[in-house]
């Protein structure tokens, strides 16, 4: 095993839903043990019903300002670098990038340059409401970004709630979004949908996803442990 001082010490916001947070750091230990490396993890936990209300409201300075106190809390127990595993938050990242006492590991670059990466022109988004209807907060310049249906949004957006607030997907919401996910594909001519839900890592992994698809959190996963360890070949830990 490798000395802890080999790793940089990574801070996690989570409660943003719960389930995405336990996936996170569970993840992120499991991608240590596999490098033979040392975790060096510090979580603090948010209120959830405070971040969607500012989120509705978007409160985008008050929000950034409860998150950054958050994140001055990690820096305090020693945390080097953080993310916010959760993308309604990342309404307030402009606000939050002035203030913020921590380097943050961005889900919404890390998805940008991956979606550079493979070239995708145009692509459809599963998430929140805010995260579909704002076209992932407009991080996705350059492409043509396909808003589902209203009824397909208000599916989604319903059974992404229930999964956050449960933590648990049913096997019927698990079929009526990959039916969604496929009508989108075949009817829009799409490159790939963009999972754009940290808890839709709950509903959708490699062993069942049986269509074109960029999954953001694990994607964001793949940028953290980069961050974390940068003298490391990290290959495909999360895929």
């Amino acid at each position: 095993m490798e000395a802890a001082g080999k790793v940089r010490t990574f801070g996690l916001v989570s409660g943003l839903g719960v389930g995405a947070g336990i996936f996170y750091y569970k993840a992120l230990v499991d991608a240590h043990l596999a490098q033979g490396l040392s975790a060096r993890l510090l979580i603090v936990h948010a209120d959830a019903a405070h971040v969607m209300s500012q989120v509705a409201s978007r409160n985008t300075l008050a929000l950034a300002d409860y998150l950054a106190g958050l994140l001055q809390q990690l820096a305090l127990g020693g945390a080097e670098i953080a993310a916010i595993p959760a993308f309604s938050p990342q309404v307030c990242m402009k606000e939050l990038a002035a203030i913020t006492p921590l380097p943050l590991i961005s889900l919404l670059d890390a998805i940008a340059a991956e979606v550079e990466r493979r070239r995708y022109r145009r692509v459809a988004l599963l998430g929140a409401r805010v995260t579909m209807e704002t076209q992932m907060f407009g991080a996705l310049e350059n492409l043509d970004v396909i808003l589902p249906r209203p009824e397909e949004l208000d599916t989604i957006a319903e059974i992404y709630v229930r999964v956050v607030r449960e933590a648990h997907v049913t096997s019927k919401d698990f079929e009526r979004l990959r039916a969604i996910a496929h009508s989108l594909l075949e009817r829009e001519r799409l490159d790939a949908i963009i999972l754009a839900g940290t808890d839709l890592a709950l509903v959708f992994n490699p062993g069942n996803t049986d269509f074109a698809h960029l999954d953001g959190a694990r994607v964001h996963l793949e940028a953290i442990m980069r961050a974390i360890a940068p003298a490391t070949d990290h290959g495909s830990a999360f895929s």
